[in-house]
């Protein structure tokens, strides 16, 4: 009998579906500053009696420069650059109509099938891992495995910003224990409906978009060897988690049975950002030095971070504290100025998008982090 741990994995085929509306941060920043001064305006009694702070106004320049953030993609922008509502506008669908996260998943997992060499029908295992799901059941995954004709099994899970690295551990560990054959891992965030586009500080962090991997036993692995895209085997995966309330989201089925009132902004995305930075980077920093100590790689062996595109400034820290300098672009390439904060697809749009260049053997490392706090990484190596 072959021990699980003896098994070789490999990702053979990743894919991408982008909105098709972007948001400039002048566009968002005019938007939010009709909606705060029209907001301070009807509170001027209160602040005046300074029973409650004033909403700061959004400073355009200062985003890109905090964030390294230029623009955004959202699937509605109309919605959310309306200073009276400031969320998308999502048509509500019929139950017998396809799910709006089912339906952005589709094109990122026939794309990542294409690179894989595989068949809707080939895949038995659907894991759904984002950060926010559009209902509690029947699960995202298993609508998207009926849609796309797969066999086997599928499940939803959460672990925010981290959900892609933690999927991936789940499709490896399945493949290994035999459990399953071709998992398919998908990432589909809609980011705009939790954010909460009222506050500056929060306003400008998110967009939308959807990621998806092909994972496979690397010896039945049938896509062309000698493609661009390449195949890439798992040397490791490790995962963390530490609770913290510094990042937090309390939406959820139970709000509508609790005794008291809640803050609306308690019900979407909000976080203590100076706490999170100081708190996170090294942590990140610890959890990817000892995974790849683990496996006998040294730092300066690896040629490509994949890092979660959450704040320019936190990925430089991180990867410096990795490095022992900053990294230059090649090294820790950057996905941010378009796509904004994706939660746990960014990694794998950096992935994505920025790995094509590298040669047989060169080392990565794929890493989310985020609300938990949770940390993943997956070591990669380009076999072909």
């Amino acid at each position: 009998m072959v021990s699980p741990s003896t098994v070789s994995v490999s990702i053979t085929g990743t894919g991408l579906f982008t909105p098709a509306e972007s948001i400039s941060n002048a566009e968002l920043a005019a938007s939010l500053s009709a909606s705060v001064e029209r907001w301070n305006g009807e509170h001027a009694d209160e602040i005046a009696a300074g029973t409650i702070a004033p909403r700061d106004l959004p400073d355009e320049a200062f985003i890109e420069k905090a964030s390294g953030i230029a623009s955004r993609y959202v699937m509605e922008k109309s919605g959310v650059l309306d200073p009276d509502r400031m969320r998308p506008h999502l048509p509500l669908r019929s139950e017998d109509e396809l799910g709006i996260q089912a339906e952005m998943s589709l094109p990122a997992i026939h794309e990542a099938l294409e690179q894989a060499g595989r068949r809707p029908s080939d895949v038995d295992a659907v894991i759904v891992g984002c950060s926010n799901l559009q209902r509690a059941y029947p699960a995202v995954a298993i609508e998207i495995q009926n849609a796309l004709g797969a066999g086997g099994w599928a499940f939803d899970m959460n672990v925010a910003c981290s959900s892609a690295t933690f999927s991936i551990q789940n499709a490896v560990d399945a493949l290994r224990n035999g459990t399953a054959n071709c998992v398919v891992v998908v990432n589909p965030e809609i980011t705009s409906g939790h954010n909460n586009f009222e506050l500056r500080d929060h306003h400008f962090i998110f967009g939308d978009a959807c990621t998806a991997l092909v994972i496979e036993r690397t010896d039945d692995a049938v896509a062309d060897r000698g493609g661009s895209h390449g195949r890439w085997d798992v040397l490791g995966t490790k995962l963390a988690t530490q609770f913290s309330n510094n990042i937090r989201n309390d939406f959820g089925f139970l709000n509508g049975s609790e005794d008291g009132e809640r803050d609306e902004h308690e019900l979407v995305f909000r976080q203590n950002g100076q706490s999170v930075f100081k708190e996170v980077c090294p942590l990140v920093v610890k959890h990817i030095t000892g995974h790849l100590g683990e496996v006998g790689i040294e730092a300066t062996d690896v040629r490509r971070f994949w890092l979660h595109q959450a704040n320019l400034k936190m990925n430089q820290l991180i990867a410096k504290g990795v490095l022992g300098r900053i990294p230059d672009a090649d090294e820790a390439p950057v996905i941010l100025d378009q796509y904004a904060n994706t939660s746990s697809a960014g990694s794998v749009i950096a992935f994505h998008r920025h790995r094509d260049d590298l040669e047989a053997g060169d080392l990565g490392v794929i890493c989310s982090f985020g609300a938990g706090y949770s940390v993943g990484s997956i070591i990669v190596r380009r076999a072909n």
